[in-house]
């Protein structure tokens, strides 16, 4: 059962409703994110190691930047507009970002 904050006599109440909603879409939002996230690590992590020209670095290029893309929609949803320093700590390189608009 999930449990809600104390009343004054220092009993757990039950979380109902709204409260109860509220907790579970923060939940699989964060999950969510989460998982974005450790995708978007992965697929430049792939394209960071492959650094030949041609097909497969143009595949893992669209790879990446479609990963990078969700990532910054799922941060989005959850209130995370900027994403400066996301492109910084995952250091996503311009051809990256360029396939999303990016300057």
């Amino acid at each position: 059962m999930t449990h809600g904050p104390a009343d004054s006599g220092g009993s757990v109440r039950p979380r109902t409703g709204i409260a109860t909603l509220d907790h579970e879409l923060a939940e699989e939002m964060a999950v969510a994110l989460g998982r974005a996230g450790r995708r978007a690590e992965e697929t430049l992590a792939r394209l960071a190691a492959h650094q030949e020209r041609g097909g497969e670095r143009n595949a893992l290029l669209a790879e990446a930047a479609e990963a990078v893309y969700a990532y910054f929609i799922q941060r989005e949803l959850c209130g995370l507009k900027r994403h400066e320093e996301v492109v910084r700590q995952l250091a996503i390189p311009r051809a990256v970002l360029a396939r999303l608009g990016a300057r």
